[in-house]
């Protein structure tokens, strides 16, 4: 009785594991902001393809080894570039990705305050 009582804490313990957790909703984290490259317009987190697969198994490794974050989703970028990611790091090639939407919102003001302005 005793050898059981052990092996159900020692179960409780394993799921209930806070670093495994951790893992997890890294994992979970980082796949939900990468692309599919086979699935359009899908995450690896939602993708069920061979590619997010073996992608999801790469991320897990890269966790269980210790690596941080930026550490995976530098190496990630590195073999697929930067179009795998969703949220494209700021740099001089992705300016006008960053500061268009800006730009649109502060020419779409203009042209409405001009024509507000004309009909007065």
């Amino acid at each position: 009785m005793k050898l059981f009582n052990i092996i159900i804490l020692f179960i409780v313990f394993i799921y209930l594991n806070p670093v495994n957790a951790t893992e997890d909703k890294l994992q979970n984290k980082i796949t939900k902001n990468l692309r599919c490259l086979v699935c359009q317009g899908q995450s690896v987190y939602d993708s069920d393809s061979e590619f997010a697969t073996s992608l999801k198994l790469t991320i897990q490794n890269k966790i269980s080894q210790g690596q941080s974050e930026e550490q995976i989703y530098n190496y990630l970028m590195d073999k697929f570039g930067e179009w795998i990611v969703y949220e494209p790091r700021f740099n001089k090639n992705t300016y006008l990705l960053w500061f268009l939407p800006l730009l649109i919102f502060l020419l779409g003001g203009a042209i409405i305050s001009k024509k507000l302005i004309n009909k007065k």
